[in-house]
């Protein structure tokens, strides 16, 4: 399951919403409570993948400059957010959280404008979820993928300063 970042699709209500503001986005501002946010229990979750082990591993690539937040903050708190890993242009999605109304969604519309202008031109979402689908989403074969994979890795490392620039060509 593929996420193309120049086709995310923001529906209405999203749109309303990134145009009422009312929130800061933020990159690698809180990455460590990001993955805990991502760990904690859901509900219809027996439990999570990201256990104590698995989230000291994240926060070993994310001081390595492999492993990045993408997060909404809303009145001073963390309100949603996203985190993966990057190599070159190449974005895995390993898991995202909202504590509020649409605070994922934001995360990850900003998220995917700022990899589009730098030429990422899919998000690895890893699961296929009717959710990832609504957002644009999509499963694509074992070779199309394996050609992503390799041309992404190849290119150069993204920029993961961008957060103006992102909000302000989604609100346009």
């Amino acid at each position: 399951m593929v996420l193309p970042t120049a086709a995310f699709r923001r529906h209405r209500s999203l749109r309303q919403r990134l145009a009422r503001g009312g929130f800061d986005f933020r990159l690698d501002t809180a990455f460590a409570e990001v993955v805990r946010a991502c760990a904690a229990p859901r509900a219809r979750q027996l439990g999570t993948w990201i256990v104590p082990e698995m989230q000291a591993a994240y926060q070993r690539l994310h001081a390595a400059g492999y492993a990045h937040s993408a997060e909404v903050w809303i009145d001073g708190q963390l309100a949603g957010g996203l985190y993966g890993v990057a190599i070159g242009c190449m974005f895995y999605g390993e898991s995202m959280f909202s504590r509020r109304t649409d605070a994922s969604k934001i995360a990850l519309a900003l998220l995917c404008n700022g990899l589009a202008q730098q030429g990422c031109r899919v998000i690895d979402c890893q699961m296929q979820t009717p959710h990832l689908a609504s957002l644009g989403a999509h499963p694509i074969g074992r070779h199309a993928f394996l050609r992503e994979v390799e041309w992404g890795v190849m290119q150069a490392a993204m920029d993961w300063h961008w957060e103006a620039e992102a909000i302000r060509d989604v609100l346009r």
